[in-house]
């Protein structure tokens, strides 16, 4: 087989395909290989009419990319609500999605809506519309624009905030259905879309969404729910997640007001001979959360219920670990070391099943030009503690605060911002099979992996009294989440990775193998 060409299609995955797709002699097919690697072509099934229209509409798909990144939802500082799920609930009726409502909650309003085909089975879908903070001095290009650049290795990208996390695979999920509606036809599952406003700061309301009467009703008679998101490394590898860890978010605040010592406002730090510092305690109180080594958690109580990497789990990732790059991976994370300098294997399996206790920010007094020599009366740490089972973020963050009191930081506000539990489901699901053959089927060889070290709320549907399978499903790659400079990749130049209208095919694909399952 030709290297530079995916097995299932005999076509690039990149602008090469798009150009050849949109404009050469089969500008109306969907070309594509059987088992015997013979060729057809020109609109046999209703699937292949259904491909046909994702490079007819790729301008429209980058379009709504854009547009969708224009506006910005952050919840953290109240930016764009209630323009946020209004235009969340536009994009779905504008998908296909014949019901859709918007669900208030104590804080953003979350979405949710079904699109009925009339199937035999049922997919939902998780989405968030939120994203994270930015500082534009910070970007290369402006982080609301949606400018498209060249990256070399991977070909041309859309930069903008949520582009990767996760505004570009939704997008080609919803592309996707538009490309339904283009070819006259319905998907051959049914859809139920559940989407919040709340994801990057713990998702602190979603289950007032998720366990509405008609949403809970809903997801019942899902198979199970996927998270879209461009799931291949650089090298063009897919990882089928089986769960992911919980997390806690919260903030730390030392203030000489309630520690009862230090100033109660900002004072010279000339006076620091004589008075207490309460930055300098909130440094002491961190400097007790994990062991001498920096990173291992020294809360009491905090292993006592991690579940053990099971056998089966311990198989799974023998089985994935040959198939990983270690240089790769530490290029593109920019790091030379990991922990301890452990070897490959040892340290995968600690991102596995390790707990965390980590500092986001740590913030205090003057941090602007120039100095200014002040004893500041309020410190602030910003903290996050990741799970794996058998963890709760309620037991976590009860061992945190007793913590803090038997070590003499009882002072030391703890506010939760949000948080859930841990998720697992099994190797054997319905829903893991299809994700797998949807991937085979484009010529993608899937790796199984027990745990995604980020978190998403997806214990809210793994967990009692819904029960169901859930994973990160979606061809694409990505990368700056959260930093600047995030990106989705638009137009491949790499022929192991998929473009924006791969990402796309591939969910045509998840329903086509979810529907014959």
């Amino acid at each position: 087989m030709d290297p530079k060409h995916n097995d299932a299609t005999g076509l690039p995955f990149g602008d090469v395909s798009r150009r050849d797709f949109l404009h050469g002699s089969v500008a109306s097919a969907a070309l594509f290989a059987l088992g015997d690697g013979h060729r057809f072509a020109f609109l046999e099934t209703e699937q292949d009419a259904v491909v046909a229209q994702i490079t007819a509409q790729h301008e429209a798909t980058v379009r709504m990319m854009r547009e969708w990144i224009s506006l910005t939802s952050i919840a953290a500082e109240n930016l764009n609500y209630p323009q946020g799920p209004d235009y969340m609930a536009k994009l779905a009726r504008d998908a296909g999605f014949q019901h859709v409502e918007v669900i208030p909650t104590a804080g953003k309003s979350g979405v949710f809506a079904t699109l009925d085909a009339g199937a035999p089975t049922s997919l939902a879908v998780y989405m968030m519309y939120d994203v994270k903070q930015f500082d534009p001095k910070e970007w290369s290009s402006p982080p609301l624009e949606g400018r498209l650049v060249d990256r070399p290795g991977l070909g041309k990208v859309m930069i903008g905030r949520g582009a990767t996390n996760t505004k570009g695979p939704q997008t080609a999920f919803l592309a996707a259905l538009h490309a339904f509606k283009a070819a006259g036809r319905k998907p051959p599952v049914n859809i139920v879309l559940v989407a919040e406003g709340e994801e990057e700061i713990g998702s602190p309301n979603f289950r007032e969404i998720v366990f509405k009467p008609q949403v809970e009703a809903a997801l019942k008679k899902c198979v199970g729910i996927i998270i879209p998101l461009g799931t291949q490394s650089p090298d063009g590898s897919v990882e089928i997640n089986l769960g992911a860890k919980g997390i806690v978010e919260l903030e730390l605040v030392s203030t000489g007001d309630k520690w009862g010592r230090g100033p109660k406002l900002d004072v010279h730090s000339s006076l620091a001979a004589h008075i207490d510092s309460p930055v300098w305690h909130l440094v002491q109180a961190l400097n007790t959360l994990v062991k001498a080594d920096g990173h291992t958690p020294a809360v009491a109580g905090f292993f006592d219920k991690v579940k053990p990497i099971t056998p089966e789990q311990m198989k799974i990732i023998d089985a994935a670990i040959p198939k990983r790059n270690e240089a790769m991976t530490k290029k593109g994370l920019g790091v030379q070391h990991f922990i301890d300098d452990e070897p490959w294997r040892q340290s995968l399996i600690r991102l596995v099943s390790q707990p965390t206790i980590n500092i986001e920010g740590l913030v205090a007094g003057y941090t602007g030009p120039g100095g200014k020599t002040i004893l500041p009366h309020r410190a602030v740490a910003k903290i996050d503690m990741r799970l794996v089972p058998d963890m709760t973020a309620k037991d976590a963050l009860a061992l945190l605060k007793a913590h803090l009191a038997k070590h003499g930081f009882g002072d030391i506000e703890v506010n939760m911002t949000g948080g859930y539990d841990p998720t697992e489901t099994p190797a054997d699901a319905k829903l893991v099979a299809a994700m797998a053959g949807a991937y085979k089927k484009l010529g993608t060889e899937p790796t199984l992996w027990p745990r995604l070290a980020g978190s998403w709320p997806g214990v809210t549907f793994t967990g009692a009294p819904l029960r169901l399978p859930a994973g990160q499903f979606g061809l694409g790659h990505g990368g700056g989440a959260h930093a600047p400079d995030e990106f989705f990749l638009v137009d491949s130049t790499n022929p192991k990775v998929a473009g924006l209208d791969g990402a796309v095919r591939s969910y045509v694909e998840l329903f086509y193998a979810l529907a014959s399952a």
